[in-house]
């Protein structure tokens, strides 16, 4: 199973460094989010020992589960939210997270402001882009997004490092990561977290920074 898990994440490697140099970017212009939600402690661990040091989770709760203790074998691992936040976790986020990229609404504005006040600790911070406008997704609209950055920086006083999208799963993805891209330069935000274990490549060729893959390197999440 490790030699499997092992193979999948070097493909991805190469594949990145490949897509980034087909776009006219350096092999490391990208870095690679291992997505490493619904896996164990003891799926992570050999990803970790391949040299593996980003990952992202869904779930607060989930990751304070797991992370402190792999942590404590692997300190220089950054952490990275994804999912959507809830105000009420706001302050375990700041605690446990080094990068939350799920910003999108002014109650998460506010309470991550006094998190980080309080906590003096202050993880990198992205706003969620809902760029299909989909009802059940989070994300602030597009037409919103611009105005949303400024009112974090100059009434909350939060540095906004990136912008996130997940695009819609039966649109093509290159309109998307294209807004994305337009939306970060009028923000003047200069990170773009996008691209999945379907997309990455493409995300890539539009400016992505970071690409957040799951299944195409753990396999098939686990539910149960």
């Amino acid at each position: 199973m490790n030699e499997a898990l092992l193979e999948r994440l070097e493909t991805v490697r190469q594949a990145v460094a490949q897509a980034s140099r087909e776009a006219g970017r350096a092999d490391d212009a990208v870095a690679l989010v291992a997505v490493s939600k619904t896996h164990d402690a003891d799926t992570i661990l050999p990803v970790l020992e391949a040299g593996q040091r980003i990952f992202g989770e869904n779930k607060v709760q989930e990751a304070k589960a797991k992370w402190p203790a792999l942590r404590e074998r692997f300190p220089e691992v950054e952490l990275r939210l994804i999912g959507p936040l809830q105000s009420n976790k706001a302050g375990e986020a700041v605690a446990l997270f080094d990068v939350i990229e799920s910003v999108d609404r002014e109650k998460i504005a506010k309470e991550l402001a006094e998190e980080m006040a309080k906590q003096d600790r202050h993880p990198r911070l992205y706003v969620q882009v809902n760029t299909g406008e989909e009802d059940q997704k989070a994300g602030i609209a597009p037409r919103e997004a611009v105005a949303f950055v400024e009112r974090c920086r100059s009434e909350h006083g939060l540095r906004i490092e990136g912008l996130m999208c997940i695009p819609p799963a039966e649109e093509k993805p290159g309109p998307h990561f294209a807004l994305l891209e337009k939306i970060a330069a009028e923000a003047g935000v200069e990170k773009l977290s996008m691209g999945m274990s379907g997309d990455y490549e493409i995300a890539i060729g539009f400016g992505a920074t970071s690409v957040r893959v799951g299944s195409a390197i753990f396999g098939a999440r686990n539910y149960g």
